[in-house]
């Protein structure tokens, strides 16, 4: 890794570790698992949403979503900020934090609008309730606004609000990073156990709080930051050592069977109720200790025994998986609109088993396409025109002229 050390024009010394230049195709092989399981995990009732981790353990899609997204914004702005500048960095983490709001709000006009014609469609008024909608079709304008503030959320539309407020107090914490590594990690850590203590949380329309509380969330953000900025390199013995390889795989075998147990009821009858009742329901919107620690024994272990020189990401079985997670943000925003269409299909036409695997199957081709689509898009709107490359061909023949 590139290890940057400065004090020029800085009231303290930075001293980060980044990762190597260039793309790490880890990152996107995961991004895409995480972009196909959130699809599969949005659908209810459907057989093939059996195949993700979320029935294996602790954590699933949305806590590697998080990760990665932590992971990104620190490599990326964090060299910019020490190459470029600390305004400059900070600036282009709220310029994506916009780009992402953005997206977010096509998406909420889309999905409103795709809900409000399937309910009217199937004559099936249950699907405004299900989503969460019904509130826009009886006060448009309130709901619309506070759409806007993100205080109100459509089902299964909590991970990109949760995105933009992690993105727009990144700045701060990104600047802290490049200065104290372990010590912002600590701090974010602490924010973490008091806002699950005191029970912080930030207000929802028009009741409740949000379903991912961004005070505790925060720490899976700059866990990724952390590890991206030299906390995997600085803790690389311990992720090599027996005791970890022991102990953290006898934590990942734990974690499925109390899963387990909370998808077979016989299984967790067979349980304590102590023991039982301390893991069922998994805590997910205030992020359980548990399930933090069952994402970072996970990343430990892909970091011990997926190396990022792997050959395995280009053979073309991994080619989908790596686009989709190239293009993450379309590929996602597209998988939630795809998932009503799914679950709609499944409860008004069939919800037999090969409909389950039809509907699966269809919208992640769909995403897939969608993803090499804006691949090729990017390229061609970066490929010189054709006119200008023939009017500089005679001036590259002759350098003298």
């Amino acid at each position: 890794s590139d290890l940057i050390t400065s004090r020029k024009r800085r009231p303290m010394e930075i001293h980060a570790h980044l990762p190597e230049k260039g793309r790490d195709l880890r990152l996107d092989l995961f991004r895409g698992i995480a972009n196909w399981a959130i699809y599969l995990d949005h659908i209810p009732d459907n057989i093939v949403n059996w195949i993700t981790t979320r029935n294996y353990g602790f954590s699933d899609a949305a806590d590697l979503f998080v990760f990665i997204s932590g992971y990104t914004a620190s490599f990326v702005y964090a060299r910019m900020m020490l190459e470029r500048g600390t305004v400059i960095g900070a600036t282009r983490l709220i310029k994506r934090a916009w780009q992402i709001y953005v997206a977010h709000v096509l998406l909420f006009v889309i999905y409103i609008a795709e809900i409000g014609y399937l309910a009217q469609r199937y004559h099936d008024p249950n699907l405004e309730n299900e989503f969460n909608v019904a509130g826009f079709m009886q006060n448009p304008a309130e709901t619309l606004y506070q759409g806007l503030i993100l205080a109100f959320k459509p089902v299964n539309m909590d991970v990109l609000p949760l995105y933009i407020a992690l993105m727009l107090v990144y700045p701060l914490v990104l600047w802290a990073m490049l200065r104290k590594l372990n010590l912002t990690l600590a701090a974010s850590f602490l924010l973490y156990l008091a806002a699950r203590h005191f029970g912080w949380n930030l207000p929802a329309y028009p009741s409740g709080t949000w379903y991912f509380n961004p005070f505790c969330w925060q720490f899976l953000f700059v866990f990724g930051g952390w590890f991206a900025l030299g906390g995997a390199s600085e803790s690389i013995n311990f992720i090599r050592s027996r005791a970890f390889l022991w102990l953290g795989g006898a934590y990942l075998l734990f974690a499925l069977v109390m899963t387990l147990a909370g998808r077979f009821p016989e299984l967790g009858q067979a349980m304590p109720p102590w023991l039982y009742d301390a893991f069922n329901p998994n805590d997910k919107t205030n992020l359980a200790p548990y399930r933090v620690l069952h994402f970072v024994v996970l990343a430990f272990f892909v970091t011990r025994f997926l190396p990022r020189e792997w050959p395995g990401y280009e053979w073309p079985i991994m080619q989908p998986i790596i686009k989709c997670g190239q293009q993450s943000l379309e590929v996602f925003c597209t998988g939630v609109f795809l998932a009503v269409v799914a679950h709609v299909v499944l409860v008004e036409v069939s919800g037999s088993l090969w409909m389950q695997i039809v509907v699966s199957i269809v919208g992640i081709v769909l995403m897939t396409v969608l993803a090499y689509y804006r691949s090729w898009s990017k390229k061609v709107d970066k490929a010189p025109a054709k006119k200008q490359v023939a009017a500089q061909a005679p001036a590259a023949a002759n350098p003298a002229e």
